[in-house]
């Protein structure tokens, strides 16, 4: 008589699993998502096979989003949301959950972008990039434990890892973002909940910051363009590739991880 038990009561890896990228059948949650990573974010879950549900505070970013994904045969559910209002975050999570019949993965990509040390600058930081956060995934609990397969992804910064003389809030909020993803982890780990964080690092798009930076402040862009040692900004898309690992199959065995995608960035000082 065999009295080791099963693999699945001691807690080892499925037998006869074949982890993919197919994410045909999941439902994902995007906050933050009209554009730049959260607009790459949401097309590359949509084109994996993903049912996604995209809020962001400007409804027409989220439209065009949605025209761009539905040109693609790939459609989104959107919906206009302030993230700084708990009410707000709770009614987008029911919408979502109610549309595409439950919640398996939650990406936290929301941010207020607070550079300015000021009253200003430390609520949008401290409201949007950390407290947005932890609200949603507190309150997408009930779905996630419910989901076969479910996990949290928060967008931090490697910002949160180095002291830089400006930006102050944005920094000190990504790195309560970073620890809170590690806490959130083991917390969650007996509900089989994994939680894990991308630190991004200086990314260019079309009217985002550094496309901006290029025209503005063209000694700053290019100081840190030297900084890179892939000797160029990243792409949103590069940030969509290592969410879809993450938040897939192939990453089952990771939780509490905060992954530097940033040319080596951060290895620069």
């Amino acid at each position: 008589m065999n009295t080791a038990g099963s693999a699945a009561e001691h807690g080892s890896a499925p037998q006869g699993m074949k982890p993919t990228l197919d994410f045909s059948g999941r439902r994902v949650l995007i906050a933050g998502g009209s554009k730049g990573i959260g607009r790459e974010l949401a097309l590359a879950f949509a084109g994996a096979g993903a049912r996604v549900s995209v809020c962001a505070r400007g409804l027409p970013g989220l439209q065009a989003l949605q025209a761009d994904a539905e040109a693609q045969g790939t459609p989104l559910h959107v919906a206009a949301a302030d993230l700084a209002e708990i009410e707000q975050i709770g009614g987008w999570l029911q919408a979502a959950a109610d549309a595409l019949g439950g919640i398996d993965v939650l990406v936290n990509n929301a941010t207020g972008y607070g550079m300015a040390d000021d009253e200003d600058g430390w609520a949008a930081s401290l409201q949007i990039d950390l407290m947005a956060a932890v609200r949603a995934s507190r309150l997408a609990l009930p779905w996630l434990r419910a989901s076969d397969d479910a996990c949290i992804l928060n967008l931090s910064s490697i910002a949160a890892q180095q002291p830089r003389p400006g930006g102050a809030p944005y920094a000190a909020a990504k790195a309560a973002l970073s620890h809170y993803t590690t806490s959130q982890a083991l917390a969650l780990a007996a509900d089989r909940i994994r939680v894990n964080a991308i630190a991004p690092g200086s990314i260019e798009f079309a009217d985002g910051l550094w496309a901006r930076r290029r025209v503005e402040d063209p000694e700053l862009y290019h100081g840190t363009l030297a900084k890179i040692p892939f000797g160029r900004f990243g792409h949103p898309r590069e940030i969509a590739d290592a969410a879809l690992f993450l938040c897939s199959p192939l990453a089952r065995w990771i939780t509490g991880h905060v992954l530097n995608v940033d040319g080596g960035q951060v290895l620069m000082g």
